[in-house]
């Protein structure tokens, strides 16, 4: 079997989070099969103010199940993870001030953040021992993850208690559902270096279908976990056409993290760019006294004219989420409110330099 790593390490696809990350799953066993079944549900009122926000009731939800077992002289893990999104949410998304990103009916979503597709990841992943200290992995899915940024917002727990999507999920996150992956891998105890080949194009407008495509992509990415509560990683991948309205344009994206996991609080720094287009991102969760979180969100990210739909030209974009949620074990009650920051010459197309958001919610969550 390969080298005893802590099961709470496992983030979305193949990336690292810390060991001492608090884990929100139910584990059984069937047989050789070691089970592990996790999952959220979360409605909310989402209320974007301007003249290009808009207000709307979604169910923002999930489901995952992994089975894992030996297989080959090493393990074998089976995932299986859903949304219902597609219905629950609506094809549009939701409304997200300063959000670009994937299209609609031939259009380009903006200010809304896309919803997730029905399959979010149908994968296996294989762990082998070589040596004493080194291992070997290999990841095939149809539907999942190559080694190309950190965990997906969803699977941080600094962004445990916020269900919205960070404005610069483009840059960082967004290959989380990728038609199409192989990605093969070396790792000691505290370091993993990783290689990709993927279909580079971002899902369509048919969230429940299967949008599989050439494997025309390639990424790389290292991480290492110096210690049981520290996870870092970087990346650099080349994306062939992955924007469906934009087939002649290829991206080069690259970046870096850090996680950390530090008993009651949850953080992360995330660097992500497409070219010279920069984002970064702040975030954090604070867990105070019977059940009572804090969290907080601050994101730079440069976008174009073309990404939010106005006059050609660079736009130097920020945001600042503060939010408070409170918990009954699997069940918990929150709000969130958002100020973004826009430069003067979209003033007017937002109604104001401050554009704001809130929101309301209750969520369950599959919790021990």
């Amino acid at each position: 079997m390969p080298m005893p790593i802590p099961a709470a390490r496992a983030g979305s696809g193949t990336a690292w989070l810390p060991d001492s990350s608090p884990m929100h799953a139910l584990h059984f066993r069937a047989g050789r099969w070691a089970l592990m079944v996790h999952g959220l549900v979360a409605p909310l009122y989402d209320s974007q103010r301007g003249p290009r926000g808009d207000d709307q009731f979604n169910v923002i939800n999930w489901g995952m199940l992994t089975a894992t077992r030996p297989f080959g002289g090493g393990q074998v893990a089976l995932r299986f993870m859903a949304s219902a999104d597609p219905w629950t949410v609506g094809p549009r998304g939701y409304p997200l001030l300063l959000q670009s990103g994937e299209s609609y009916k031939g259009a380009p979503l903006i200010d809304r953040q896309h919803p997730h597709d029905l399959w979010i990841e149908l994968a296996t992943l294989w762990e082998r021992p070589l040596t004493g200290n080194l291992n070997a992995s290999l990841y095939a899915a149809a539907v999942g993850e190559p080694a190309v940024g950190p965990p997906a917002f969803q699977h941080r727990p600094s962004a445990q208690s916020d269900p919205f999507a960070p404005l610069g999920h483009h840059w960082q996150d967004a290959t989380h559902i990728t038609y199409g992956v192989l990605t093969a891998g070396l790792f000691s105890h505290g370091l993993k270096l990783e290689a990709s080949a993927f279909n580079g194009r971002e899902p369509d407008a048919t969230r429940t279908d299967f949008d599989f495509r050439k494997i025309d992509s390639y990424g790389v990415r290292v991480a290492a976990n110096p210690g049981g509560r520290w996870s870092l990683s970087a990346w650099y991948a080349y994306l062939d056409s992955p924007e469906e309205l934009h087939p002649d344009e290829s991206i080069h994206r690259y970046g870096a993290a850090v996680l950390t996991a530090q008993g009651s609080l949850n953080a992360a720094l995330v660097w992500g760019a497409n070219g010279n287009s920069h984002s970064v991102l702040v975030e954090g969760d604070l867990a105070l006294l019977h059940g009572h979180h804090v969290f907080t969100r601050v994101e730079y990210v440069r976008k174009t004219g073309d990404d939010l739909g106005v006059a050609p030209g660079a736009y130097d974009l920020g945001s600042i989420v503060l939010g408070y949620e409170k918990d009954w074990g699997a069940f918990s009650v929150g709000s969130r409110g958002s100020a973004g920051l826009v430069p003067q010459l979209l003033a007017a197309t937002y109604g104001s330099r401050r554009p704001l958001g809130v929101a309301v919610y209750g969520r369950w969550m599959v919790k021990e």
